[in-house]
């Protein structure tokens, strides 16, 4: 069985895994990751999506050998020292969720927006949030979550 080495949430793991293991069923049933559900399977919602080499992907479509000697962060790894993220934060102060199942991935996808796009218009993060999908909301407190998560993500950085 192939040998993978992969680091997650700053924590490096060495697994033996089956050539099919889709790097979310690692990530939950093997490494604990459970924040990252497994919404659809077919790499349609969005709901799985994790930062892989800084990154977002939907981890249901990779293999768990692709992400050999990786860096992969879940959304339990993107807060510091016990705190929020500040996108995660943002999400929760515009209230950007009902049920809270495609939250993870929506929160991570906004993260990698925001690294691209440090000011992403409306339209941008629309088209930036495309391949998440949420069947609760109607976006709208979505966007304005990303557009304070960006905004607080900026003044984070610039805050020594």
């Amino acid at each position: 069985m192939p040998r993978v080495t992969i680091t997650v949430d700053g924590v490096r793991h060495e697994e033996d895994v089956e050539p099919r293991l889709l790097l979310v069923h690692l990530l939950r049933e093997r490494l604990g990751k459970t924040g990252t559900p497994v919404g659809c399977d077919t790499s349609n919602c969005g709901a799985c999506t994790v930062l892989l080499d800084g990154r977002s992907v939907k981890s249901c479509s990779v293999l768990a050998l692709q992400a050999d000697g990786g860096d992969v962060v879940t959304i339990e790894g993107v807060g510091a020292n016990g705190s929020m993220h500040p996108m995660q934060r943002a999400f929760h102060e515009e209230h950007a969720l009902q049920c809270g199942y495609c939250t993870p991935g929506m929160v991570i996808a906004a993260i990698d927006l925001v690294r691209t796009d440090p000011d992403p218009s409306e339209e941008a993060i629309r088209e930036g949030l495309e391949g998440n999908l949420c069947r609760c909301t109607g976006y709208c407190n979505i966007v304005r979550a990303v557009r304070r998560g960006a905004q607080d993500m900026g003044q984070a950085v610039s805050t020594p």
